[in-house]
């Protein structure tokens, strides 16, 4: 029961001199439960507004948003959020950060650790659970956030550009790890980027947004991520012609959109 529906939502922020700014605009989306929804655009066209409405940080200004029929109003642990920066706790070994809201919960001890390994073994960190957080690699520390999400078994993950910060080779080993973490859990999720080959691989659905006020110009629905599942290589999934053909007429649209954002704005 992950799927979430998005019914003409609306999202306007105060400007601190008076007025109004059109943050989004009439979004209409709805993401089947299992589906990995990309959401892809320039800067500036609201997918962190989006995803922050979907995890309840935000109100909207009009419309709604449900999560497995219950509308969202405030934060939930059916919602799991993996930010930009995985904000772990660096005083705190593996184990502990990944149990940290089961911990919050109540958890008991013995419970919380046992869940944590399954976790961590699911990410594909097995053996890492007593290791302080500092000395893994960033893509190992984004592992962990991603099982700490996981471990509070919410029913939609949201990642906020999680592998932004990595570099190429980790950033592409992180992305066919995401898809193999995303089949064997089963989860909903939605994905934000302004990477048009991470979002074509990635994605069961991807979602082209035109700049502020953020609406959605394009949907596009994309198997690219299924075919890395049954095969395991994604150098061949990546330079398929259908894969690059899409990807260039992809990048076009993002790039012009950006120009007429910016040619609206000046």
């Amino acid at each position: 029961m992950g799927a979430v529906s998005i019914q003409g939502l609306s999202v306007s922020f105060p400007l601190p001199g008076g007025g109004w700014i059109d943050a989004l605009s009439g979004i209409d989306l709805a993401i089947p439960e299992g589906g990995f929804c990309v959401a892809l655009g320039a800067s500036g066209c609201g997918k962190t507004t989006l995803l922050n409405c979907i995890a309840g940080f935000i109100a909207p200004s009009s419309g709604r948003i449900l999560v497995a029929g219950r509308e969202v109003s405030a934060p939930g642990a059916d919602r799991g959020v993996v930010f930009q920066k995985h904000a772990l706790l660096p005083w705190l070994s593996v184990w502990e950060n990944v149990a940290f809201g089961p911990l919050l919960a109540g958890m008991k001890r013995a419970e919380r650790r046992r869940l944590a390994e399954e976790k961590l073994a699911l990410v594909g960190l097995a053996g890492f659970a007593d290791r302080p957080v500092w000395t893994l690699s960033g893509g190992q520390q984004q592992r962990v956030g991603i099982a700490r999400a996981l471990a509070a078994d919410p029913q939609v993950l949201l990642m906020d550009e999680p592998f932004a910060a990595l570099d190429a080779l980790t950033r592409e080993a992180m992305q066919e790890h995401l898809l193999e973490v995303w089949a064997a859990s089963g989860k909903t999720v939605f994905f934000i980027t302004h990477g048009v080959e991470e979002a074509l691989f990635l994605a069961t659905e991807v979602v082209v947004m035109s700049p502020r006020p953020g609406r959605i110009v394009r949907r596009l629905p994309v198997s690219f991520g299924r075919r890395y599942l049954e095969t395991r290589n994604a150098r061949a999934v990546k330079s398929d012609p259908a894969f690059i053909a899409l990807r260039e007429e992809v990048l076009a649209e993002v790039r012009a959109s950006a120009r007429d954002g910016a040619g609206a704005l000046a």
